[in-house]
């Protein structure tokens, strides 16, 4: 895995100088809320310390030249034009070229290498990071002038209309926007949004990364929003004050039973039932209550594998692993779904236990070598001191939020 310092390298040896710029861009968890972000609902993430580092310089050669360093992969565009690729990284890093250019930016050649320790495909949310970061490059290079949110809905836009992923905006505001031992609770309808506690001794949050990989674009992502959109459209048939899922209650769901048919109607309860959890959850931090957070984690997961169907039978036995320990307090499937992490809840002193246990369960069922990445909550993609990181003072400094 790359680190600042490899990144740096990296581009100095591609382009035979210094980068202008480091950014050190966050993945991020979500410990509820799951698909209520597309759904105008509240959801619970945070950032996290699994990063991608981006080294980035403008060129005088009026093109792109980015360097993805971990896969070892190269994009030159001929000019300051986007056009599609077959390389899915190099479009989410032109669908944001294309956001700044429509807004009258004077985006120049900008030359880029990439890279870190934040796994692809594992539900943490590797393109919201890739977004958030070389937005935020480009914000600074070419004083572009807007906040962090606005950043998150550039990036989200970035993502729909150019990748073609009709995702909400949660992963690039909270990538952007996290705070250290914080979670945030976000409303996905207005993105107001509060910040409530996660600093504890006691508890760890563990992801197992199931090794099986889902890309949002090519999943049934898209048939999930297009089926609660439906749905919705049918409550608001027969309750014309609905607006939005945040309008709707189970009775209502109730109600509309009948017309809305088994799977909407599953649809639809999942989302109304998942809002509920996420304001609850907030009152458990708020009182330091993680039993009672963890008890709404396993209720995510099966409001997800049964109601939603996002899960998979290697993400659903991970479950059932971590439902047989005692010092697991809550688990479910994180991100899209259709493979990627569980997040487990887990009591410090057990982690070692508990990661040795899942792993042996997981490789006698699936021949499969978990992977168990512990995650701490953390600032979220921030500028980073180029000189320290170079000569490892302070392993790169954090300078002044922009």
């Amino acid at each position: 895995m790359n680190n600042q310092k490899t990144i740096i390298e990296g581009f100095r040896n591609a382009f035979g100088r210094e980068p202008d710029l480091l950014i050190r861009a966050c993945g991020r968890i979500n410990l509820l809320g799951g698909h209520t972000d597309y759904n105008d609902g509240y959801v619970l993430p945070a950032a996290i310390d699994k990063h991608l580092y981006f080294a980035v310089g403008i060129n005088d050669e009026s093109r792109f030249r980015w360097i993805a360093q971990d896969i070892g992969q190269r994009f030159d565009s001929e000019d300051l034009s986007v056009h599609a690729s077959d390389q899915l990284w190099a479009n989410y890093l032109q669908g944001i070229v294309q956001q700044f250019q429509n807004r009258q930016v004077p985006i120049q050649g900008v030359d880029c290498v990439f890279g870190g320790n934040l796994p692809i495909g594992a539900g943490v949310s590797s393109s919201a990071a890739i977004e958030g970061g070389f937005g935020l490059a480009l914000n600074t290079l070419f004083n572009g002038g807007f906040t962090k949110v606005e950043l998150a809905q550039l990036a989200q836009r970035s993502s729909r209309d150019f990748v073609g992923v009709p995702c909400g905006i949660m992963d690039q505001f909270a990538s952007l926007m996290g705070r250290d031992k914080r979670v945030i609770r976000l409303d996905c309808q207005s993105l107001n949004y509060e910040y409530f506690p996660f600093d504890t001794d006691q508890y760890m949050l563990l992801l197992l990364n199931s090794k099986v990989s889902h890309s949002l674009a090519e999943s049934a992502y898209g048939t999930r929003v297009e089926e609660c959109a439906q749905g919705l459209r049918i409550i608001g048939e027969a309750f014309p004050q609905v607006k939005s899922f945040r309008d709707v209650s189970l009775e209502m769901l109730a109600t509309c039973r009948t017309s809305l048919g088994d799977v909407l109607y599953r649809r639809c309860d999942y989302v109304v039932r998942e809002i509920h959890r996420v304001v609850e959850a907030c009152h458990h931090l708020e009182e330091g209550d993680f039993h009672g957070l963890g008890q709404l984690m396993f209720q995510t997961h099966t409001g997800l594998r049964d109601d939603y169907e996002v899960s998979c039978e290697e993400i659903d036995f991970l479950i059932e692993v971590a439902k047989q320990q005692n010092e697991v307090l809550g688990a479910r499937i994180m991100g899209g779904g259709f493979g990627g992490c569980t997040i487990n809840l887990v009591r410090k002193p057990f982690v070692e236990l508990f990661k040795s246990r899942a792993r042996i369960a997981y490789r006698r069922r699936f021949g499969i070598e978990l992977d168990a990445i512990p995650v701490n909550i953390v600032q979220g993609t921030a500028i980073v001191d180029v000189a320290s990181s170079v000569n490892g003072r302070n392993n790169g400094k954090i300078l002044l939020d922009h």
